[in-house]
């Protein structure tokens, strides 16, 4: 049994981050045992130090007595969503790592490719992966950070490009669609923060279409308080099923952009839902008190940066898609607009992260049992 833990942080930094842009990321300090059922942690035992510092492939183990099965994914680094569709052959390679557990006794049956946010795979992961495979759901758990020698984007956004992001969930999806023991047609994305931007974008026919070919894709996504600062001006997902969950009171990412995301998935004619959590702050479904992180920096007031047709980035001040245009000179944008700040919280209240089960577990059976 695992305990939720540390998520996600927000893509978008502050002046302090700026400064670091270009300088390669900090070593962490070992992230300590996952506390025990229960546990409440300590704001003090956290900070944002709690990263990934195992590569996920070294790890042996078993979720609801299923033993994980370690899968090579080929998958991309390009350096913005502009390349990824119109290049994708041309992206600079990389192979990924993840874990998949297929329940014994079901035949075929329905994928979840859980996605990481900024920290890597972390407890909290595990254990929806785990409730997932107990519920006879087989789950693929990707590590988006071992092969690229990263502990964490929190202090660096830019070590990867959000079209990377994006790129790794379909190219999961590319190698469990072709196993005889799954069911093709149900395979879904469920992403947290910047895994919630992952499979957003990866669910957009504009950029499905150019990496695994038109009417293939995702059957449905959950996005879990994700990231929206970089929408598609077309949002049509085709059929994939969208949900999105977040709380009221992130700080992290922004709750009117996901409002908007969900919004323009619905006048694109998308099975589109969104749940706004009371009283809830990012990373709602660990196990932990809600506390600040100081030294968090986000801009959840700024702009959204649209992508053309053609992934070619929008920035909010001029107007017009400029495909040589990054991350992070669309971070840099943001920042020098005056949207960054420092101090953000995180965490779960009382009965939040039960509540997230129960929605996360409702929205899967749905979907599943309807394709």
């Amino acid at each position: 049994m695992f305990t939720t833990s540390c998520a996600t942080s927000a893509p978008r930094r502050s002046k302090t981050f700026l400064a670091s842009c270009g300088a390669p990321v900090e070593k962490a300090r070992p992230e300590p045992a996952p506390p025990s059922p229960g546990h409440r942690t300590h704001p003090g035992e956290l900070g944002s130090v709690a990263v990934q510092t195992e590569r996920f492939r070294d790890r042996s183990i078993t979720y609801a007595g299923v033993q994980g099965e370690l899968l090579t994914i080929p998958s991309a680094n390009p350096i913005n969503h502009h390349q990824a569709i119109n290049d994708p052959t041309g992206c600079e390679p990389i192979d990924i790592d993840a874990q998949l557990f297929v329940p014994p006794g079901i035949d075929r049956p329905p994928t979840v490719i859980v996605v990481p946010g900024s920290l890597g795979v972390g407890p909290n992961h595990e254990q929806h992966a785990e409730t997932l495979i107990a519920a006879g759901f087989a789950a693929c758990l990707l590590d988006p950070f071992g092969a690229r020698s990263v502990e964490s984007t929190v202090a660096k956004q830019t070590v990867y490009s959000f079209a990377a992001s994006a790129f790794d969930v379909l190219a999961a999806f590319r190698i469990l669609r072709e196993r005889v023991d799954l069911d093709p047609a149900r395979i879904a994305g469920q992403g947290h923060s910047r895994g919630g931007s992952a499979v957003t974008i990866a669910a957009n026919r504009r950029f499905a279409d150019a990496i695994v070919g038109a009417e293939v894709g995702l059957a449905a996504v959950y996005a879990v308080y994700p990231w929206c600062g970089q929408q598609f001006v077309d949002a049509g997902l085709g059929s994939t099923v969208y949900r999105a969950i977040i709380g009221e009171k992130d700080e992290w990412c922004s709750v009117q952009e996901v409002q908007a995301q969900v919004n323009a998935l619905r006048q694109r004619g998308s099975d589109a839902t969104i749940r706004i959590v009371a009283n809830a702050h990012h990373s709602f479904d660990r196990l932990e008190d809600p506390h600040t992180i100081d030294e968090a920096s986000v801009a959840p007031s700024a702009p959204t940066v649209m992508l053309d047709n053609n992934g070619a980035m929008i920035l909010p001040i001029v107007g017009a898609p400029d495909p040589t245009i990054t991350d992070r000179d669309a971070f840099v944008a943001s920042i020098s607009g005056g949207h960054g700040r420092l101090g953000a919280a995180i965490g779960g209240v009382g009965e939040q992260p039960g509540l997230f089960t129960a929605d996360m577990l409702a929205f899967h059976r749905a979907w599943s049992t309807r394709v």
